[in-house]
């Protein structure tokens, strides 16, 4: 038995180290306005193996709206990260307050579309209503890039050779170690 779990987490791992590996720079911009991985509080809750009372536990401890506002409360963390791992000089930091700026006008965006989501998810979101869950999260998303990318694309403009290196560099894939997708970085 000792023996079967590395073979079977080796696969993953290795295709996952493979993608992280073959992701290019600007794809690790790209993570820093958002990840992109669909939020769960708007794709398919995950599926119990089997149906009875324990499949209804497991889906009503699920808050989607509070999952929702836990990464809108992350991406602002991993802003902070980055502006200390930049460490900004006195010139960049009026690029970096525009960034952020519109970084935070985008998060209260976020933050009511989230309070407008449920509590908790008593029953599985049949396939129509998850494909249009997806399609408006993937509009907020794009909405988000618009308003961020042009003072994003600015802060860039204003960092040292090293600082892009440190910005562009693929963030780690969360979720093989941790219990989220995409690392430190501004979201």
């Amino acid at each position: 038995m000792s023996f079967r779990r590395p073979l079977l987490l080796a696969a993953p791992v290795a295709l996952m180290a493979g993608l992280v590996l073959a992701m290019p720079a600007s794809a690790a911009v790209g993570s820093v306005l958002d990840d992109d991985l669909l939020e769960l509080a708007q794709a398919t809750p995950p599926a119990p193996p089997a149906a009875g009372p324990e499949r209804r536990d497991r889906m009503a401890s699920f808050n989607p709206k509070a999952f929702c506002l836990d990464r809108v409360a992350r991406r602002a963390g991993n802003r902070t990260y980055l502006k200390i791992k930049l460490d900004l000089k006195a010139d960049q930091v009026s690029a970096w307050d525009a960034f952020a700026k519109a970084s935070d006008d985008a998060d209260v965006k976020d933050t009511a579309r989230c309070n407008a989501l449920p509590s908790e998810m008593k029953e599985r979101p049949n396939y129509v209503d998850r494909l249009s869950m997806e399609e408006a999260y993937m509009k907020a998303r794009v909405e988000r890039i618009e308003a961020v990318k042009p003072s994003l694309t600015a802060l860039y403009n204003t960092l040292s050779p090293e600082q892009k290196a440190s910005l562009d560099r693929p963030r780690p894939m969360g979720g093989m170690m941790g219990h989220h997708r995409g690392g430190p970085g501004p979201r």
